[in-house]
């Protein structure tokens, strides 16, 4: 496809409340349909309370858009950026009609995860179809590709993570372990994906470039009922694991599944992960997320060049390679979900 026939970049993301009037409100959105008990959603809205109310994901994902602009507006290519969440203000549908009576018709979707798996991929693309439907005339709008292992992303998560290990005391140095840290989904959903797999890689090639091979790779925010089995292990077993059997004299703890530093993040890592490893005498540091690192806004533009001119350089670590443009029509489905409610993560609000 020639670049005259793209228009448009469609930056897509979760979205989330911005006051404590729009928690409740955001959750229902989130639910409707979902046989969850009033009780558990008002439990989940205390989590949003503590911060005020106020998830940081949508100021975050407004400093990447002005990032990205600058980005396009200094070396191109020259095309309007819009902005549509799954869940909240502004929703997708408002977006693609936006996009419609400026006159968009073809968009380039980036996606705010950087993974293959149904939560991280085909769920976007459903959701954009889905609004597609309800806005007559709507662009058409084509998702960039899974970019876990693009050159850019791993170089801005190793300067994330270096600088973490900075923050490490001198005398707690010696045998410091990275733990990437990456958001649990359901065994089901993980072996109809290449999520593992590719977590896997990019482990290996961030400690590959720090020369650290103390690390390990465990997961957080896991939701669903007691026994259905979720990726492990959990990242507050693995911490006291670490200490019990003296794995690392400090951990540095890498959110690697996150582009952004969202609510999960805050909640999960900042305040739980830290207060355990404050009880275990652990010492303990967080790396940012890639957010607006320079060089993880330049990959944004990459894969939009990419997609743009054909023949064009699709860059990749690894040995996993670039993922397809087009994701086969079996890729990632949704997991088969036993038939009982729903549980809601009272950490994050997510939704198994």
């Amino acid at each position: 496809m020639k670049s005259s026939e793209y228009d448009a970049i469609l930056v897509v993301s979760f979205g989330g409340p911005e006051s404590t009037e729009e928690v409740m409100p955001f959750l229902e959105n989130v639910l409707r349909g979902r046989n969850v008990p009033r009780e558990r959603m008002l439990a989940v809205a205390e989590h949003y309370y503590h911060f005020g109310g106020k998830s940081p994901i949508n100021q975050q994902v407004r400093e990447l858009i002005a990032a990205l602009e600058s980005e396009l507006a200094q070396h191109g290519p020259r095309l309007p950026v819009y902005w549509g969440n799954r869940n909240w203000n502004p929703m997708l549908t408002e977006a693609l009609q936006k996009m419609k009576q400026d006159g968009i018709r073809r968009a380039l979707a980036f996606v705010t995860s950087a993974y293959s798996s149904y939560s991280g991929c085909r769920q976007y693309r459903e959701d954009i179809i889905r609004a597609q439907s309800e806005v007559t005339g709507a662009p058409e709008v084509q998702k960039l590709r899974a970019f876990f292992n693009h050159p850019g992303f791993i170089e801005a998560t190793e300067d994330r993570v270096r600088d973490a290990l900075h923050e490490i005391p001198s005398d707690s140095r010696q045998n410091i372990q990275i733990v990437y840290v990456a958001h649990s989904i359901p065994i089901s959903m993980a072996n109809t994906s290449d999520y593992v797999r590719q977590l896997e890689e990019v482990r290996k090639l961030v400690s590959a470039r720090l020369a650290i091979s103390n690390d390990a790779l465990v997961y957080q925010s896991r939701s669903g009922a007691p026994g259905q089995p979720w990726l492990e292990p959990d990242i507050l077993d693995y911490l006291r694991d670490v200490k019990a059997r003296n794995l690392g004299s400090a951990v540095v703890l890498a959110p690697i599944s996150f582009i952004s530093d969202h609510m999960e993040v805050l909640y999960d890592l900042d305040i739980e992960a830290r207060q355990l490893c404050s009880s275990l005498s652990l010492p303990m540091a967080r790396a940012k997320t890639v957010g607006v690192h320079p060089k993880f806004v330049a990959t944004i533009r990459e894969l939009i060049l990419e997609r743009m001119n054909a023949g064009a350089e699709r860059r990749a670590l690894g040995t996993l390679g670039p993922r397809p443009d087009v994701c086969e029509g079996n890729c990632c489905p949704a997991p088969q979900r036993p038939a009982r409610p729903p549980v809601v993560n009272e950490r994050s609000g997510t939704v198994d």
